[in-house]
Protein backbone atom coordinates (compact mmCIF):
# COMPACT_ATOMS: atom_id res chain seq x y z
CA UNK A 1 0.00 0.00 0.00
CA UNK A 2 1.55 3.46 -0.62
CA UNK A 3 0.70 6.86 0.51
CA UNK A 4 -1.76 7.53 -2.45
CA UNK A 5 -3.58 4.23 -2.33
CA UNK A 6 -4.72 5.63 1.26
CA UNK A 7 -8.95 6.42 1.19
CA UNK A 8 -10.74 7.82 4.45
CA UNK A 9 -13.49 5.09 5.76
CA UNK A 10 -16.74 5.61 3.40
CA UNK A 11 -18.94 7.49 4.58
CA UNK A 12 -16.90 9.84 7.44
CA UNK A 13 -16.23 12.94 4.73
CA UNK A 14 -19.52 14.47 3.41
CA UNK A 15 -19.08 16.85 0.68
CA UNK A 16 -19.49 20.63 1.41
CA UNK A 17 -22.80 22.30 -0.04
CA UNK A 18 -21.81 24.42 -3.01
CA UNK A 19 -23.92 28.06 -1.76
CA UNK A 20 -24.33 30.79 -4.11
CA UNK A 21 -23.81 29.35 -7.40
CA UNK A 22 -26.76 31.09 -8.99
CA UNK A 23 -30.52 30.55 -9.51
CA UNK A 24 -30.74 26.87 -10.73
CA UNK A 25 -28.76 25.57 -7.62
CA UNK A 26 -30.15 24.74 -4.59
CA UNK A 27 -28.51 27.10 -2.76
CA UNK A 28 -28.36 29.84 -5.17
CA UNK A 29 -28.85 33.69 -5.24
CA UNK A 30 -29.33 34.71 -1.88
CA UNK A 31 -27.69 31.57 -0.51
CA UNK A 32 -29.92 30.73 2.64
CA UNK A 33 -29.76 34.16 3.95
CA UNK A 34 -33.26 35.31 3.31
CA UNK A 35 -33.61 38.56 1.40
CA UNK A 36 -32.08 41.87 2.42
CA UNK A 37 -30.68 43.52 5.50
CA UNK A 38 -27.54 43.42 7.76
CA UNK A 39 -27.33 39.58 7.86
CA UNK A 40 -27.65 38.87 4.31
CA UNK A 41 -24.87 41.17 3.55
CA UNK A 42 -22.37 38.89 6.09
CA UNK A 43 -21.05 42.50 8.12
CA UNK A 44 -22.46 41.33 11.23
CA UNK A 45 -19.48 40.66 13.90
CA UNK A 46 -19.39 38.39 16.86
CA UNK A 47 -20.83 39.93 19.89
CA UNK A 48 -22.25 42.88 17.93
CA UNK A 49 -25.58 43.71 19.34
CA UNK A 50 -26.84 46.31 16.80
CA UNK A 51 -25.02 49.43 18.31
CA UNK A 52 -25.92 48.91 22.08
CA UNK A 53 -23.34 48.40 24.49
CA UNK A 54 -22.28 44.64 24.00
CA UNK A 55 -22.52 42.29 27.06
CA UNK A 56 -19.16 41.94 27.30
CA UNK A 57 -18.39 45.55 27.23
CA UNK A 58 -21.23 45.61 30.22
CA UNK A 59 -19.87 43.64 32.39
CA UNK A 60 -16.82 44.87 35.13
CA UNK A 61 -13.40 44.49 34.57
CA UNK A 62 -12.80 42.31 37.63
CA UNK A 63 -10.48 39.23 37.79
CA UNK A 64 -11.07 37.79 41.22
CA UNK A 65 -9.53 38.47 44.52
CA UNK A 66 -5.75 38.19 46.37
CA UNK A 67 -6.51 38.57 50.24
CA UNK A 68 -3.65 40.88 51.61
CA UNK A 69 -4.27 38.58 55.00
CA UNK A 70 -4.17 34.91 53.15
CA UNK A 71 -1.73 33.14 55.83
CA UNK A 72 0.10 29.76 53.81
CA UNK A 73 1.11 26.95 55.97
CA UNK A 74 3.09 23.92 54.65
CA UNK A 75 1.52 20.58 55.96
CA UNK A 76 3.31 18.04 57.48
CA UNK A 77 1.01 14.84 57.96
CA UNK A 78 1.51 12.11 61.16
CA UNK A 79 2.77 9.66 59.06
CA UNK A 80 5.59 11.70 57.65
CA UNK A 81 6.54 12.52 61.04
CA UNK A 82 6.20 8.74 62.54
CA UNK A 83 8.51 7.97 59.43
CA UNK A 84 11.19 10.37 59.64
CA UNK A 85 12.03 8.61 63.08
CA UNK A 86 12.36 12.44 65.53
CA UNK A 87 11.88 12.49 68.47
CA UNK A 88 11.44 16.05 68.73
CA UNK A 89 9.79 18.11 65.76
CA UNK A 90 10.10 22.22 64.62
CA UNK A 91 10.68 23.85 61.56
CA UNK A 92 14.03 23.96 61.76
CA UNK A 93 14.22 19.81 62.51
CA UNK A 94 12.11 19.55 59.56
CA UNK A 95 14.36 21.79 57.00
CA UNK A 96 17.29 20.15 57.98
CA UNK A 97 15.29 16.60 56.84
CA UNK A 98 14.13 18.55 53.65
CA UNK A 99 10.62 18.07 54.69
CA UNK A 100 9.91 21.54 54.63
CA UNK A 101 11.13 24.63 52.86
CA UNK A 102 13.07 27.75 54.06
CA UNK A 103 10.94 29.80 56.26
CA UNK A 104 7.90 27.87 55.49
CA UNK A 105 5.33 28.23 58.24
CA UNK A 106 3.91 24.93 59.19
CA UNK A 107 1.24 23.21 59.85
CA UNK A 108 0.51 19.47 61.29
CA UNK A 109 -2.56 17.56 59.98
CA UNK A 110 -4.01 14.31 60.92
CA UNK A 111 -3.63 11.82 58.45
CA UNK A 112 -2.01 8.58 59.68
CA UNK A 113 -1.41 7.32 62.82
CA UNK A 114 1.64 8.04 65.30
CA UNK A 115 2.65 5.53 68.00
CA UNK A 116 5.69 6.77 70.25
CA UNK A 117 5.53 9.97 72.27
CA UNK A 118 7.12 12.99 70.04
CA UNK A 119 7.22 16.80 70.77
CA UNK A 120 5.85 19.04 68.25
CA UNK A 121 6.04 22.18 67.57
CA UNK A 122 4.42 23.95 64.97
CA UNK A 123 2.41 27.67 63.80
CA UNK A 124 -0.46 25.43 63.41
CA UNK A 125 -2.30 22.04 64.39
CA UNK A 126 -5.63 20.03 63.19
CA UNK A 127 -7.96 19.23 66.24
CA UNK A 128 -7.28 15.73 65.23
CA UNK A 129 -3.67 15.71 64.70
CA UNK A 130 -3.46 17.56 68.30
CA UNK A 131 -5.29 14.82 69.60
CA UNK A 132 -3.54 12.23 68.33
CA UNK A 133 -0.25 13.65 69.07
CA UNK A 134 -1.13 13.70 72.87
CA UNK A 135 -2.73 10.31 73.23
CA UNK A 136 0.10 9.24 71.67
CA UNK A 137 1.97 11.00 75.32
CA UNK A 138 3.58 13.61 73.00
CA UNK A 139 3.48 17.43 73.55
CA UNK A 140 2.08 19.52 71.48
CA UNK A 141 3.87 23.55 71.61
CA UNK A 142 2.23 26.15 68.79
CA UNK A 143 4.39 28.82 67.74
CA UNK A 144 3.94 32.22 67.47
CA UNK A 145 2.79 33.77 63.98
CA UNK A 146 6.12 36.11 62.76
CA UNK A 147 3.55 38.12 62.01
CA UNK A 148 1.06 40.83 63.58
CA UNK A 149 -2.72 40.15 62.77
CA UNK A 150 -4.69 42.92 61.31
CA UNK A 151 -8.12 42.88 63.09
CA UNK A 152 -10.90 42.52 61.85
CA UNK A 153 -13.50 45.84 60.39
CA UNK A 154 -16.12 46.68 62.55
CA UNK A 155 -19.43 46.69 60.51
CA UNK A 156 -19.63 48.03 56.82
CA UNK A 157 -18.22 51.59 57.88
CA UNK A 158 -17.80 52.01 53.97
CA UNK A 159 -21.61 52.01 53.58
CA UNK A 160 -22.48 54.69 55.75
CA UNK A 161 -20.78 57.58 53.74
Amino acid sequence: MKVHDLKPAEGSRKRAKRKARGIAGKAGKTAGRGTKGQKARNTVRVGFEGGQLPLQQRMPKLRGFNNPFRVDYQAINLDTIADSGLTDVSPETLLANGLVSKGALVKVLGRGEIARPVTVKAHAFSASAESAITAAGGTVEKLPLPFKVRPAAQGNQHMNR
